[in-house]
């Protein structure tokens, strides 16, 4: 049985009075029924914008585009609407307006780095691959607001083969990261079809997916998409959840669908101001997400995007979130706090300083309650100097899988290529007394 809540529900005849049933939970419904004007939202929220603060939205949209689903709509509280971390991150706001001086439109030089039609090749071994600029919904945060709304980008299959093409020329990419927009709004046929084509490039080991569809839309995680990408393992996918309350009973249903069909679970969260730029909220959100298997993956500084300024938090904050999670919940619900470095820099890690002093032999070192320990280098430790020479070196520089068909147990008194007849237990009695004599 379907269960509604009342609000669902309620928005639900507002935006849509002429259905004979109730369709919430259809995602296309959501879609075809996705917000893009003020006026809705008032009527949706019962709110009222003074005319001077309408215009100044107005304007806003008219620079970057406006998009909600009916969903993440439902979640605002809208009593206090101005101070309410959905709202924040889905309704336009007159600061996008804000452009400072450092503000780039592609701060990350992602198009600068593009050596081919929807690829952006930063790090050695692996490509971000842009395959569609739908979103679900259109985040005031988002560090690709260059490219929302922009039906002129929207790649087409010649790009998209353009893209495949360059992978499969280039062998040092292992890994491909398909990104937008969002990946999961393409039409699950023509998803696979890019999957599909993906997994036929031999030197391909793995293909992420980065999608906010479980965080805004997660009835599109339906049993059907689910299905087809069960079929394209190793896959993995990363989510973006950036508040607690944005785990709700549906966002869980979708990923406890992904994370039933093998599918790795991580989240990248990106610090924003006025909407989870404190240590308990982060603290709780990371718990939570664990709990639903997703692993926290990494906490973005915000970017230095056009419009983004007043997201924008000082280092300092993140660092101090991270020092309130490091020792103070679980080692794997703590995510890696990047700046993500202007100019294609990549992202750079950056942590709470736990050493404290170092010398030839000791290191000196705090914890999370700040207690100081020393740890103690090895006297003996022999450098292992690399001259390239791996002909002559001693480690074992085997790098295919080891050999599994060695025999174990009752398989070595079973096999021919082995003279094993008898397995005597460890500290067998009889046998220790015969070894005495």
């Amino acid at each position: 049985m379907t269960i509604y809540s009342s609000n669902q529900q309620q928005m639900a005849a507002k935006i849509d009075p002429t259905s004979q049933r109730l369709q919430w939970k259809n995602w296309q419904w959501q879609t075809r029924h996705a917000i893009k004007d003020i006026a809705t939202v008032e009527r949706l929220l019962d709110i009222q914008f003074s005319p001077e603060k309408r215009a100044k939205i107005e304007e806003t949209i008219a620079k970057f585009p406006f998009c909600i689903t009916p969903y993440y709509l439902s979640l605002i509280e809208a009593d206090d609407y101005e101070n309410d971390p959905i709202f924040m991150q889905a309704f336009p706001s007159e600061s996008e307006l804000i452009i400072e001086e450092c503000d780039m439109s592609d701060p990350l030089a992602e198009d600068t780095d593009s050596p081919a039609a929807c690829i952006t090749h930063r790090y050695p071994d692996r490509v971000l691959f842009l395959v569609s600029n739908v979103c679900a919904m259109y985040c005031r945060h988002c560090t690709r607001k260059r490219k929302v709304g922009d039906i002129d980008s929207i790649p087409d299959k010649a790009a998209i083969r353009e893209g495949l093409d360059y992978i499969a020329r280039t062998p040092a990419i292992r890994d491909v990261l398909l990104s937008g927009g969002d990946p999961l709004m393409l039409p699950d046929a023509y998803l696979d079809w890019i999957l599909t084509e993906l997994q036929a490039i031999p030197h391909v080991e793995i293909i992420r997916i980065g999608s906010r569809v479980p965080v805004v839309l997660p009835y599109r995680i339906t049993n059907e998409l689910v299905g087809m990408l069960k079929k394209h393992h190793p896959l993995y996918l990363n989510t973006h959840f950036n508040h607690p309350r944005e785990i709700t009973a549906s966002s869980r249903e979708a990923l406890r669908k992904l994370a039933d069909a093998g599918i790795p679970l991580g989240n990248q969260t990106v610090l924003l101001a006025g909407v989870n730029d404190c240590p308990r909220i982060m603290k709780r959100l990371v718990q939570k997400l664990v709990q639903e298997r997703v692993r926290p993956y990494y906490l973005y500084q915000c970017d230095l995007s056009e419009g983004l300024a007043h997201f924008r938090t000082p280092v300092g904050k993140g660092i101090e979130i991270i020092e309130s999670l490091i020792g103070h919940t679980s080692g794997f619900a703590v995510p890696t706090y990047v700046i993500d470095a202007p100019g294609g820099g990549g992202k750079i890690p950056v942590m709470p300083n736990y050493i404290i002093s170092w010398s030839t032999n000791k290191v000196v070192l705090r914890n999370y309650e700040g207690v100081i320990s020393t740890y103690r280098e090895p006297d003996n430790y022999k450098q292992v100097y690399c001259d390239r020479n791996c002909e002559a070196c001693t480690l074992q520089l085997k790098l295919d899988d080891a050999n599994e068909s060695k025999g174990v147990g009752i398989e070595r008194l079973l096999s021919d290529y082995y003279d094993t007849y008898m397995l005597i237990p460890q500290d067998n009695e009889r046998v220790d007394r015969r070894n005495d004599e």
